[in-house]
């Protein structure tokens, strides 16, 4: 570990103007660390300059006096220690193609959740290619940033197989109301943070249309089961699920009013379109980017998502929502635990 992370003070690049990236700012700049948050537009920097509040994203909330935004990239990222990455994922690698041959050794860390389009590619692995050198871990938990900004309690998870990355963003990031646990399987807590928005637009579906308290944990349940058969397939630890970046961030994400994704399902139910529920949210919902490339990969790989086949028919090919919804369970496999250990036998 270098001797400025092992120190009590680090210099913090935060890359993204958006709700989290604006939570995480908070919290380093408030535990001593100098702190530099890059947003895209110029006006949107200078007012959370002048009036320390993220205007667009999280009206509600001042933020630390000792967070400088700035919309210069270059300002933002010199000298910095960590570089945090919440940009979302249709940006994200042109974004990170400007940190190529200035970010050598530094601490670089996603908190997006998302698959790139046509690679199929998770954002670490964007940051391995277009970010040789750089030390590469991700952030992924159940973190609605306006309940961090109010300082409730809250878990979530770094992961890289760089241990040294891990302890020191656990030391940068971890205070009293949030706090930093670390996993070494990279892939199984990113994939978990992707895959979960896709279940949390069905979980506002299904409330909207007046479903049942025992229809919603039915859902999340089977969410799971085929969110860690997915992910599997694919070379995570069906382990990481049962943790904070799988069902922990299923939870949230599927039962809050807060969560985007839960939002435009919601939205959805109640007979708008998808544009209408988008503009309404005035944010990204990853949830839509990532279904059809799941269900395409699904496809591909012979796994079986009926509830991610289920959506696919609503948003994207226009099916009844009341038909697909009462049906798209009917087919489901029987077995409730996949992955379990089987007893011995007597």
């Amino acid at each position: 570990m270098t001797s400025s992370l092992s120190s009590n003070h680090c210099t913090v690049a935060v890359l993204g103007g958006g709700s989290f990236g604006t939570a995480l700012a908070d919290i380093t700049a408030t535990k001593g660390h100098t702190v530099r948050q890059w947003m895209r537009s110029k006006e949107q920097a200078d007012a959370m300059n002048r009036a320390h509040i993220n205007t667009r994203y999280l009206p509600e909330y001042e933020v630390s006096e000792k967070i400088t935004a700035t919309s210069d990239f270059d300002e933002a990222i010199d000298g910095a220690d960590l570089i945090i990455v919440a940009i979302p994922s249709k940006a994200f690698r042109s974004v990170v193609k400007r940190l190529k041959g200035r970010a050598e050794g530094k601490l670089v860390i996603s908190t997006t959740k998302g698959v790139e389009a046509g690679t199929f590619d998770l954002m670490t692995d964007i940051l391995h290619q277009e970010v040789p050198g750089a030390r590469i871990g991700v952030l992924s938990g159940p973190n609605l940033a306006k309940e961090i900004m109010a300082k409730c309690i809250t878990a979530t998870v770094i992961a890289s197989e760089d241990d040294e990355l891990c302890q020191a963003v656990q030391t940068i990031l971890h205070c009293d109301y949030f706090r930093v646990y670390s996993n070494h399987d990279r892939y199984g807590v990113e994939m978990g943070g992707a895959l979960k928005n896709i279940y949390a637009i069905v979980a506002g579906l299904a409330t909207s249309l007046g479903m049942g308290d025992n229809t919603r944990s039915m859902l999340i349940t089977r969410g799971l089961a085929e969110m860690s058969r997915f992910a599997v397939t694919m070379g995570a630890n069906p382990m990481t699920f049962l943790g904070l970046s799988g069902v922990g961030d299923l939870i949230v994400t599927c039962e809050s009013k807060l969560s985007r994704n839960f939002r435009v399902g919601y939205a959805l139910g109640e007979g708008k379109t998808l544009k209408q529920a988008e503009q309404e949210l005035g944010q990204v919902a990853e949830g839509v980017n990532t279904l059809s490339l799941v269900r395409d990969k699904a496809r591909e790989k012979g796994v079986y998502m009926p509830i991610v086949d289920g959506l696919y028919a609503i948003i994207l090919e226009g099916q009844d929502i009341r038909e697909v919804t009462s049906t798209m369970m009917m087919r489901e496999q029987k077995t409730d635990v996949e992955f379990s250990v089987r007893p011995p036998a007597n």
